[in-house]
């Protein structure tokens, strides 16, 4: 089959690699009908999140149809249309018991390289380094799905692969950033970044009863897409001071929830952003946190700060003002299996529609293509979605 492969930094491209098959009798083999970017997948295309090998395969949002069904699989079948969330669970450890699915305890083999950076691993991802299991990424004409009964999501009829595709990762992850937050009614939520994932974030905060949302980012096209779509107040972080415009907007005491959606490769306009810029260049920290302190700093007193961007190790981070100012401060990868259900519900009452996001279309053939445009946010770049 062909897939997208990762070979060094910024090295990007579509090889011919085994097919995929059932390794464990509750393995389902999916074709993939629709992958889409993910702004995480830029940290290893960079060279910043280590443990990638050359001829892995790349991507891990994704939907398809089931081609093959392993014997003990008994709640999906051959020919359903699936969407399947990024993280692989088991569904019956402690952690997917408790709905803490990305901390799954039986999915990754190669706990070895988290433990001593993590103290405990965490789940398998798909395409997303050998710490994370190594297991062969969605940008592919086929892939295998480990636990299928407790992973694959069929798709109502009535729903789009355009719509569906963002339940496996954007949907789940933004909904969580925002569920994190315990909103009320009445609550003014900000949130930095406008990509796939932070717009999902204002739309989740809108229907778990924010009064108020407002977007911080520095693209044009993306601060529309907030505005139009995710009916979000907008900032250009380039052009105000992002501090005095939301005490401003918020009586002087500051959103009751931020949300970061941008993780370690955040821009800024400041000095310390250009101290970022260097240590990140000479390897001295792994992370520009520019967004995650900003989002600290402008949180009213006894707020909470949810953190959905990937970080690794960041400089200057600001605890003191986390401790005197009373935050909480909540954080997670997405726990995929918990949402998608209600955001498939979401889908069919015409409460959401993620589809908007799709701004570019590309054959997986293109798929290099398609991730220098996503990368360098060209033409207005939100996502790009292949299509085996």
């Amino acid at each position: 089959m062909r897939a997208l492969c990762w070979n060094g930094t910024n090295d990007l491209r579509v090889e011919t690699v085994p097919d995929p098959t059932i390794v464990n009798p509750r393995d389902v083999i999916l074709k993939v009908t629709m992958s889409t970017t993910c702004g995480s997948d830029l940290h290893l295309i960079d060279g910043y999140i280590p443990t990638m090998r050359a001829g892995d395969i790349m991507g891990h949002e994704f939907m398809g149809e089931i081609v093959e069904v392993g014997p003990a699989v008994k709640k999906v079948k051959k020919g359903q249309r699936v969407v399947v969330p990024s993280f692989i669970c088991c569904g019956h450890c402690f952690y997917c018991q408790n709905d803490l699915w990305s901390l799954c305890d039986n999915t990754n083999p190669n706990h070895e390289m988290q433990e001593p950076l993590f103290g405990y691993p965490t789940a398998g991802i798909y395409g997303y380094t050998h710490a994370f299991g190594g297991y062969a990424g969605s940008h592919a004409q086929y892939i295998r799905v480990p636990h299928a009964d407790v992973d694959c999501f069929p798709v109502p009829d009535g729903v789009t692969d355009e719509q569906a595709v963002f339940i496996s990762d954007a949907g789940p992850t933004g909904f969580m950033g925002a569920d994190l937050c315990s909103i009320k009614p009445g609550d003014t939520v900000a949130v930095w970044g406008a990509g796939g994932v932070g717009l999902m974030a204002m739309q989740g905060a809108y229907l778990m009863g924010a009064e108020r949302v407002i977007a911080i980012d520095r693209l044009p096209e993306r601060l529309k897409m907030a505005k139009e779509h995710a009916k979000a107040e907008i900032l250009d972080y380039t052009k105000v001071d992002v501090l005095e415009a939301l005490k401003e907007m918020t009586g002087g005491r500051g959103p009751d929830c931020c949300i970061e959606a941008v993780g370690m490769e955040a821009h800024g306009p400041g000095l310390e952003y250009a101290y970022d810029r260097v240590k990140q260049a000479l390897f001295l920290e792994s992370d520009r946190g520019e967004a995650l302190r900003q989002a600290i700093l402008c949180c009213r007193k006894g707020g909470i700060v949810s953190v959905l961007g990937v970080f690794g190790l960041m400089d200057k981070f600001p605890m003191g003002v986390i401790m005197n100012k009373g935050l909480t401060l909540r954080s997670a990868q997405q726990h995929g299996q918990k949402y998608v259900p209600r955001l498939l519900d979401h889908v069919v009452k015409g409460e959401l529609d993620p589809s908007y996001l799709v701004t570019q279309r590309f054959s997986l053939e293109e798929g290099p293509r398609g991730y220098e445009m996503f990368k360098n946010k060209e033409e207005g770049c939100v996502r790009v979605v292949f299509t085996p």
